[in-house]
């Protein structure tokens, strides 16, 4: 039973640190670097045309983030609000919520 809580213990701490903390070094969790890189990826620039949320999400769930889609959607969303992070990572197009909690 001991090492069963110690065995748990160090995987709780692992996923913490690893996925659930940003990093000190820029700020980022690493479902927000993988969405940024697959986004460098397919070519969304700033001064190119927007592409569709679900192509983004395809490509980070498929490559990068094999998880569920929710998690990677609420991550673009989140990288759009200006309220949200303290500089707007993404340029979103449409509705991404509100100050509210209001979903997008």
């Amino acid at each position: 039973e001991e090492e069963l809580k110690s065995s748990y213990l160090d995987y709780a701490m692992s996923v913490i640190v690893g996925r659930a903390l940003p990093d000190v070094r820029d700020g980022l969790k690493p479902v927000h670097r993988r969405v940024l890189y697959a986004m460098n990826v397919l070519g969304n620039d700033w001064n190119k045309a927007y592409k569709k949320s679900a192509r983004v999400v395809g490509d980070v769930i498929g490559k990068y983030h094999p998880h569920g889609d929710y998690a990677v959607y609420d991550t673009i969303v989140r990288m759009a609000q200006p309220f949200s992070l303290r500089y707007m990572l993404v340029d979103g197009q449409g509705n991404f919520g509100s100050i509210d909690g209001d979903s997008a």
